[in-house]
């Protein structure tokens, strides 16, 4: 028992004079593992960027039927997480409009729970990448020693992958919802614009190329983290596991592959 917490401890002791001991090695960026995780670090900005800082509006165009027909503007603003039921209309400012309450009519929808997973997955993507390349370019060593770090790196790719497939199929089948519920069929589904009296025309709605750009990326990632699970698997035990046993009973290290 006594042996035992003794070789627990210097373990422990062994790793904190890993952890102590920083040394910048930026060839880890040279190798595939490395750079891939820099394309996936900067793929994961552009993810969570365009998506979480979209804002726009849409806009319809009401006449009444008087004696001088004369078209106003009423306005919709919305943005992440696109609770689309929140966005009332809005009429210029003191204009009153065909005698309607435009503020108590809202557009249709919710799809936060796609854009928040979408942009919360994204961030903390981009946070492990951080992680990761700290640990490659500063812990060369102690990654290359270490059977446990590259095999949860291994992990982390697999269901990172999945995870985009996911959140991105997810958030592109919200996005496909919300051009439907900002464009033309507003005018249809507004009760004021089918009330007599009231002529109603779909004016414009706010360009939504940014938020195609995060699905592109969101799969971009996904291609980015699939392709790099083969570099991250060169790096475990499963790769070479003969190899790496013999070593670590021989108190050797396991010769590196991939960094």
């Amino acid at each position: 028992m006594a042996s035992n917490i003794y070789l627990v401890r210097l373990q422990i002791s062994r790793l904190g004079q890993r952890m102590s001991s920083f040394q910048l090695n930026l060839n880890p960026l040279k190798e595939p593992l490395g750079f891939i995780k820099v394309l996936e670090w900067i793929a994961s900005i552009f993810a969570f960027a365009t998506c979480g800082g979209f804002k726009g509006k849409t806009e319809i165009q009401v006449a009444c039927q008087t004696s001088k027909p004369d078209n106003k503007t009423i306005t919709a603003t919305f943005g992440y997480p696109f609770r689309l039921n929140e966005a009332s209309f809005q009429t210029p400012q003191g204009v009153n409009v065909c005698d309607v309450d435009w503020k108590s009519h809202v557009l249709i929808g919710d799809y936060s729970s796609a854009a928040q997973f979408y942009v919360t997955f994204a961030v903390f993507v981009f946070l492990y990448c951080i992680a990761a390349l700290l640990l490659y370019v500063g812990y060369t060593n102690l990654y290359r020693d270490s059977r446990k770090l590259p095999m949860i790196d291994f992990v982390v790719t697999l269901v990172a992958t999945f995870l985009w497939l996911v959140s991105t199929s997810a958030w592109a089948k919200a996005l496909t919802d919300i051009k439907t519920a900002t464009g033309h069929n507003i005018v249809q589904e507004l009760l004021p614009c089918n009330q007599q009296g009231v002529i109603c025309h779909f004016g414009s709605v706010t360009s939504m190329g940014s938020l195609n750009v995060s699905v592109i990326f969101g799969f971009l990632n996904m291609i980015l983290w699939g392709g790099n699970a083969w570099f991250v698997y060169k790096e475990t035990s499963l790769h070479s596991p003969s190899n790496t046993s013999t070593s670590h009973s021989q108190g050797g290290i396991p010769p590196p592959t991939g960094i």
